[in-house]
């Protein structure tokens, strides 16, 4: 069944806002919403208290008159005797179709979203506007002044708008805190690389207890921000500043007034990221070039969805690799539309793998560095994985912005409860900070199943968990998936060592009385 439910309402004069209207039921249908469009007039607008999700789309006429097809609605909505609440329980949009040239641009729309307002509703987004006499129909939501010279500091240095030094690390004021150690752990002939990184958290305020992660805030590889500054023919050092082109829009808050290009590329614009179906779209609408145009629309349209999959999903093509596919296209984006065309880079959530009781204002994580090949000449790469890899801290200060937030993992807080933990690979990270937590404060009947393919390629802290076992405060089960002929998990250990080990736990073994038969086969 189709589900949530969606109203397009349109009023419309020459067929514009019904052509818009259509189009954007089409695609709420295509996104599993039960979608209705209706003109305005042919809608009983009493209706309305009823309705949850609205998208009104409007043009204006004349000296800023609505269209005939919704008249009746207006004179209606504008009657004084409507409660103030009369539409509490309704979300809304406002899409305004417009002309710039005219002295009441799109006069309908912004009455409308005021209107709704006093009415109770709630509006999901600031009223949008579409301008005619715009080369594309939407402008840019911000307006981009290239500066004359540098600032007296670096973006680097400079407070990002909307943050408070006060309080917390967090997404809007990370600590940039300065990188100890970036350790392989494992062997030189392991497929993959796995790094234990350490980080100092003195000074930051940052606490947290086992099963808490911690986030980190990646950037670009520097190579990657030459090649996208060279195909936009873009000076990465040169600074600019950002204008909401409406009210209400906030300028992006991460980023620093003003801001070096650099800074903007190499932090923010995520360019390694798989580009979706709405990227094509808005960049053929950009191109110049009509053959890049005809493929750019596409690869957007309906049709084009098999070829878009294999040309870029099932290989995991990026932006920035697109963006070199089209250089006519890339090269005239105007910067103004990046914030419109490419995704922000989020931050990336790694299980924290120490304790504050162990390690006294450290931070510890262990990272597999993902790199895989697909059809592609270039094997891809994980963002954040890529980026911490090639931090190396004893050729220089090195800082990473993080935060920490509560994990979804909790341990028991009585001291008597016994734990079982399953953590194959780097799945045992958080387990490593419960166990060195539960220690230092000598609780016992902690069991740990571990499993990865080689005792000598991928056994993460052997001997942390060795020292551990042999005072008693582990009992540590593994599986070496690829040391004998026929491959054994942790699953299977499960099944063999299951009896054995909740005998250990009804007994509520003491370090010295912990039975042999649960040790590390």
């Amino acid at each position: 069944m189709l589900s949530p439910q969606l109203l397009v309402l349109f009023g419309s004069q020459t067929g514009t806002a019904q052509d818009v209207s259509e189009r954007l039921g089409r695609e709420a249908r295509r996104r599993q919403l039960c979608c209705r469009v209706h003109a305005l007039d042919s809608y009983p607008v009493v209706n309305l208290i009823n309705e949850p999700l609205v998208i009104f789309v409007c043009a204006t006429t004349g000296q800023g008159d609505p269209p005939d097809n919704m008249k009746s609605f207006w004179k209606f909505i504008f009657r004084r005797n409507l409660l103030p609440t009369s539409l509490c329980h309704m979300d809304f949009a406002v899409l305004g179709l417009g002309d710039s040239s005219y002295a009441k641009f799109n006069f309908v729309a912004k009455k409308l979203h005021r209107r709704l307002l006093q009415l109770g509703a709630s509006a999901l987004l600031p009223v949008c506007l579409g301008d005619d006499q715009h080369e594309l129909g939407w402008p840019a939501k911000f307006s981009l002044q290239f500066l004359q010279g540098a600032p007296r500091r670096s973006s680097e240095e400079l407070t990002v708008a909307g943050t408070d030094p006060r309080g917390p690390p967090s997404e809007l004021q990370p600590f940039p805190a300065p990188m100890l150690a970036n350790q392989r752990v494992t062997g030189p002939s392991h497929f993959q690389d796995v790094r234990l990184i350490e980080f100092d958290v003195s000074g930051s305020g940052i606490s947290f207890a086992a099963g808490d992660v911690v986030l980190i805030q990646p950037e670009n590889a520097a190579s990657h921000v030459q090649q996208f500054c060279q195909l936009l023919g873009l000076d990465p050092d040169q600074h600019f500043t950002l204008q909401p082109q409406e009210p209400g829009v906030p300028c992006p808050e991460r980023l620093p007034q003003p801001c070096s290009v650099r800074h903007l590329v190499s932090r923010y614009l995520d360019i390694s990221s798989v580009p979706r179906r709405s990227f094509f779209e808005l960049l053929a609408y950009l191109s110049p070039h009509e053959r890049e145009r005809e493929k750019l629309l596409e690869l957007s349209s309906a049709q084009g969805q098999e070829e878009l999959c294999e040309y870029c999903t099932r290989p995991r093509r990026t932006i920035l690799e697109v963006l070199c596919d089209f250089p006519h296209t890339a090269s005239a984006v105007a910067p103004a539309y990046l914030f419109e065309l490419i995704p922000r880079i989020r931050p990336r959530a790694f299980s924290i793998a120490s304790s504050l009781l162990a390690h006294p204002a450290r931070l510890q994580i262990l990272v597999a560095v993902v790199r895989y090949w697909t059809r592609l000449k270039e094997p891809r790469r994980g963002l954040c994985s890529s980026w911490l890899a090639s931090l190396d801290p004893g050729q220089g200060p090195v800082r990473v912005p993080l935060w920490v937030r509560p994990g979804g993992l909790t341990f028991p807080e009585t001291p008597d409860t016994p734990v079982i933990m399953v953590g194959p690979g780097t799945g045992v990270a958080a387990f490593r900070a419960a166990i060195q937590e539960r220690v230092t404060r000598g609780q016992i009947g902690n069991v740990l199943f571990f499993g990865c393919r080689r005792r000598d390629q991928d056994f993460y802290w052997e001997a942390e968990w060795k020292a551990l076992q042999e005072r008693g405060y582990l009992t540590l089960i593994t599986a070496f998936s690829r040391e004998q002929e026929q491959k054994l998990y942790v699953q299977h250990r499960i099944r063999e060592q299951g009896p054995l080990v909740w005998e250990l736990l009804e007994h509520r073994a003491t370090p010295s009385t912990c039975p042999p038969a649960c040790r590390t086969p």
